[in-house]
């Protein structure tokens, strides 16, 4: 509530309770989440064979851009998805956590060897 009252009152009543942002910072900067997914989407890559391919799923936006200028700056990667697929209507009424979900593929296109980085 102290965090509600803080919030202008025409943000208070949207789907998503005003704290939820506020303590899913707190999270993404307590775990290091960011520098985790980073590392991750640097080594993939490599870990995948010819025609291998990857799904990435992101659940807000700083963690989709991420996703997707990785793999589209990847040399060894070849995006699947020109826009993110993102859940169906039955999965949301089913499942309404994912409404905020987003999943990216990609396909490992050059063999070349490389070190990991």
């Amino acid at each position: 509530e102290a965090i509600a009252s803080c919030v202008p009152p025409k943000y208070r009543y949207g789907r998503i309770h005003p704290a939820t942002r506020v303590f899913q910072a707190l999270r993404i900067v307590v775990n290091q989440e960011i520098s985790a997914l980073e590392t991750f989407l640097n080594k993939a890559p490599h870990w995948l064979k010819l025609g291998g391919r990857i799904g990435i799923i992101s659940f807000h936006s700083l963690e989709d851009r991420l996703v997707k200028h990785s793999l589209r700056d990847s040399p060894f990667l070849k995006v699947l998805t020109k826009k993110p697929i993102t859940p169906q209507e039955q999965e949301l009424q089913e499942n309404p956590r994912s409404r905020s979900a987003k999943l990216r593929l990609a396909e490992r296109i050059d063999n070349s060897y490389s070190t990991h980085p």
